[in-house]
């Protein structure tokens, strides 16, 4: 890997989650964005036209699904995403779709991230609960 993918891949690593209720962990999920494809910063209304299609997507999948905000844990750097009940092999397909270069999938409340562009290396991240923040209210995305 290239150094840029991996201080992109470190920054994934090192992400959190802003939920306004807990996830079940009782069922496996994927946490996908359509935000900045590839690691590429967007205009936020490009992100927002993104956000819109893969949440169609989503619907057509006919799956339980929440928004998330995925964060850097100092909240310097904020993406809309989505915490949906699908397979792994559902997710990697969705993800490589809007062009991203990972995703997260929690199984058993275990949080991994999984890349779907470059490389194999699956790489579990902890206890998904020590990831998440309960605020009381999603924060807007602005940047």
């Amino acid at each position: 890997m290239d150094d840029v993918f991996e201080q992109l891949w470190q920054h994934y690593l090192d992400s959190c989650f802003l939920l306004s209720q807990p996830l079940s962990a009782s069922s496996p999920f994927a946490i996908i964005t359509a935000y900045n494809p590839l690691g590429q910063v967007l205009e936020p209304c490009q992100n927002r036209l993104r956000d819109r299609a893969l949440q169609c997507d989503i619907e057509q999948l006919r799956v339980p699904y929440r928004m998330i905000i995925g964060a850097a844990t100092d909240l310097s750097h904020m993406e809309k995403s989505w915490a949906l009940f699908i397979s792994k092999t559902q997710a990697t397909a969705l993800a490589k779709k809007y062009q991203q270069n990972a995703f997260y999938y929690v199984d058993a409340g275990v949080l991994s991230l999984i890349p779907c562009l470059a490389g194999d290396r699956q790489q579990v991240i902890g206890d998904f609960s020590q990831h998440v923040r309960i605020v009381s209210e999603l924060p807007e995305i602005c940047d």
